[in-house]
């Protein structure tokens, strides 16, 4: 059955339009992922299936297919409102309805999900289910939208479509009910996904979480650049050890798992409730120094201030006397700032009282990116900003940048060279991996993590004089600050 199901993937994936794909955020679920994902279910006697966005059945069918292999009766409820997948869907539950020996019962609903859910978690209390599989839509919900008031109305906040989805067959589950989802990992951490972590893990347990270490091979056929996880909850379950599994893509052929205590997963004292993802023993501390937050050591780190398209009046190509340099990512080259540089975007502000409020004066500064590219193999990418790289006396630095700061001015050159070592360690990008869910690095998630003293970081810096800018000297710097 898995060929048949991808080829009709692909086949009914041809046929959507791109627009209308876009707008219902659609990647739909090879086999080889649908088999797993029905894989980590316990099932016995009879089920009660949900498939919110169901598209042409691929996660329904590896279900069943699990289910009828171990003699089961299915009930099985999918959603999908596009009318060219649900041709399709209708297709593979009426072959398994006719092979099934009257084990398979299935219904298709074409309606919005959101809304008939919302409505049966109020009022129709004895409609729920045994199992969930999901493949939800990624796109997010506008704030004021009747999802968003659909949403409230039986306590769910959140952001997207996925999140939504997952929340709503959490709240449909019998005690002891199963959902497993493959998802976004962004969830993990970020205070927009803070309320939708605190239902689930107030809910349920997590039993396993699986990862791909290649982050665009999940919903290759889709091109999408997503890093997905696998996630399996049950309603209602004390929280136990947690299985953490990982693979290289979607093919499992070198998938392994361990065994990790839950405090490793979600820290006890962590208020946010951030979702950390081991993947290795070593994975789950920093250096045992690092034990302050950045206010304890005097630092602060915020979001580049300058949105440059609202600013387009005052972008400049070139430098003027009455100008202020706007640094973008594109400034830096293998760690070497590089402006003025030919570039679509500007490398200037005219200077106004509009801008000024923007711009911070002159000094040093850490900047690390938001977005790491694919191809680079750190997560965290930090750069120092010596006071005496510009010739200026305020500087901008554009949105695509967290700048660390001290009252939005600079700090001196040892704390600064110190704290962009440690930023660019390979054991704290590791660490920061284990529970950074998506290529954007926000201030944030920067907050929340541990830091050496000021006064190690200025030994760090001091020590980092006149050494080589690789990744081995780096962490050898490091390694001497932790050793006794």
């Amino acid at each position: 059955m898995s060929t048949v199901i991808d080829q009709v993937r692909r086949e009914a994936s041809n046929l959507l339009d791109t627009q209308r794909r876009s707008e219902l955020g659609q990647y739909m679920t090879s086999s080889t992922i649908a088999a797993f994902m029905a894989s980590l279910f316990s099932c016995n006697g009879q089920a009660r299936l949900l498939d919110a966005g169901a598209g042409v059945g691929s996660l329904t069918s590896a279900f069943l297919d699990k289910a009828l292999h171990e003699g089961m009766s299915v009930d099985v409820e999918t959603w999908e409102i596009d009318n060219t997948l649900s041709g399709y869907l209708k297709n593979t539950l009426d072959d398994f309805v006719l092979h099934g020996q009257g084990k398979v019962k299935a219904h298709i609903n074409t309606s919005d999900f959101i809304e008939d859910a919302t409505f049966s978690i109020q009022f129709d209390c004895d409609n729920r289910y045994t199992h969930a599989i999901l493949n939800p839509p990624y796109k997010k919900i506008p704030a004021n939208s009747k999802h968003r008031k659909l949403l409230r109305m039986v306590g769910v906040e959140t952001v997207n479509l996925y999140t939504a989805f997952v929340a709503l067959s959490v709240l449909l589950m019998k005690e002891g009910g199963e959902i497993v989802a493959i998802i976004p990992r962004s969830f993990c951490n970020g205070s927009y996904y803070r309320p939708f972590r605190n239902l689930i893990l107030r809910t349920c347990s997590i039993r396993q979480l699986h990862l791909f270490e290649s982050r665009d091979q999940a919903f290759r056929d889709d091109e999408v650049l997503q890093e997905n996880v696998i996630i399996h909850l049950v309603r209602g379950e004390s929280q136990g050890p947690v299985i953490v599994s990982t693979s290289h893509d979607a093919k499992f052929l070198d998938y392994r798992q361990a065994r990790f205590d839950a405090a490793a997963i979600v820290k006890p004292e962590d208020l946010e409730q951030y979702i950390h993802i081991p993947t290795a023993i070593e994975q789950t501390s920093i250096p045992r120094f690092c034990t302050h937050t950045l206010s304890h050591i005097g630092l602060e780190v915020c979001t580049g201030p300058v949105v440059d398209f609202r600013l387009k009046e005052y972008w400049r190509d070139e430098p003027t006397n009455n100008t202020a340099p706007l640094l973008y990512p594109h400034h830096f080259n293998d760690g070497t700032l590089c402006w003025p540089k030919p570039h679509k975007k500007p490398n200037a502000l005219q200077l106004s009282s509009d801008v000024r409020k923007w711009l911070m004066p002159r000094g040093h500064y850490v900047l690390v990116k938001r977005f790491s590219a694919k191809e680079e193999r750190r997560r965290l990418v930090a750069y120092h900003l010596p006071c005496e790289a510009l010739d200026a006396a305020y500087i901008g630095f554009e949105n695509h940048w967290n700048v660390f700061h001290i009252g939005k001015h600079g700090m001196d050159e040892d704390t600064a060279k110190g704290l962009a070592v440690f930023l660019n360690s390979t054991i704290l990008d590791e660490h920061f991996r284990v529970f950074s869910g998506h290529t954007q690095v926000n201030a944030t998630d920067l907050r929340n993590m541990r830091y050496p003293s000021r006064e190690q970081l200025r030994e760090l810096g001091k020590c980092a004089k006149d050494q080589p800018d690789d990744q081995a000297t780096i962490d050898h710097l490091l390694e001497k600050l932790e050793t006794p």
